[in-house]
């Protein structure tokens, strides 16, 4: 029983699988979890648009049967544009309306007010390149419109990067697999859709394993550690 529970879930892990059991609408609402709730951080998004490229027509031929290839390909990438921007718009309003209690807390051991305003202060001058930035790198992106939210990052310019940054990673991954299976089909008869396992695989790590680097990076950084505790014991 275990097994087929665990067999299960990884299936969640898999693009195809939506692609398969789900189209277009389930995607569209794992791009906006995945970008704008706490529980999306796990959910496929950059091997997903990816795949929804490969299976472009597929998609939108289910629903709009009399679409031709061009005009199905930028209604997909429009349809994953506007769930990817919702998305982050969920988590920020979010992240807004939770952060009150958060400036109304105590300061504990844990949580420290100026932890939070070294937060906003951050967002003040980094927030715009960091909504961008964080739209291709995973885990990241699902929590940086909260934290914008909590910090109350200027809504304006945080609906900016967020369009900005959606539309060109809807365009990026989607016309990816898109032109790669359409070149690939066209002058060697090989279909992507056939040898998805690997180049998943192949995206999945080269999307994370800088994230964490980075993460091993800050973990092993004994002198910021020393540094927080110095600072802690003096507050």
């Amino acid at each position: 029983m275990l097994y087929f529970s665990l067999l299960h879930f990884s299936e969640l892990l898999q693009p195809q699988w939506y692609v398969e059991n789900g189209g277009i609408l389930l995607i569209m609402f794992i791009v906006f979890a995945e970008t704008g709730l706490f529980a999306g951080f796990f959910l496929p998004g950059d091997s997903l648009l990816f795949v929804t490229g490969v299976y472009s027509n597929k998609l939108i031929h289910d629903i709009l049967p009399n679409q031709d290839n061009y005009s199905g390909l930028m209604i997909v990438i429009l349809l994953i544009t506007f769930s990817g921007i919702a998305g982050n718009m969920f988590g920020y309003y979010f992240g807004k309306k939770s952060g009150t209690k958060l400036y109304n807390k105590k300061d504990t051991l844990f949580f420290k007010h100026k932890y939070l305003e070294n937060t906003k202060l951050y967002f003040e001058k980094h927030g715009n390149i960091t909504i961008f930035i964080a739209r291709f790198i995973p885990f990241v992106r699902t929590f940086a419109p909260i934290v914008a939210g909590i910090v109350v990052m200027n809504f304006n310019k945080f609906m900016f990067y967020n369009i900005f940054g959606c539309l060109i990673w809807s365009v990026s991954l989607i016309s990816s697999g898109y032109f790669l299976n359409d070149y690939l089909l066209t002058h060697y008869d090989i279909d992507v859709s056939s040898h998805l396992g690997y180049i998943v695989l192949a995206i999945v790590l080269l999307t994370t394993i800088p994230f964490l680097f980075k993460i091993n990076q800050a973990g092993l950084n004994t002198s910021a550690l020393k540094n927080w505790i110095k600072n802690w014991n003096k507050s």
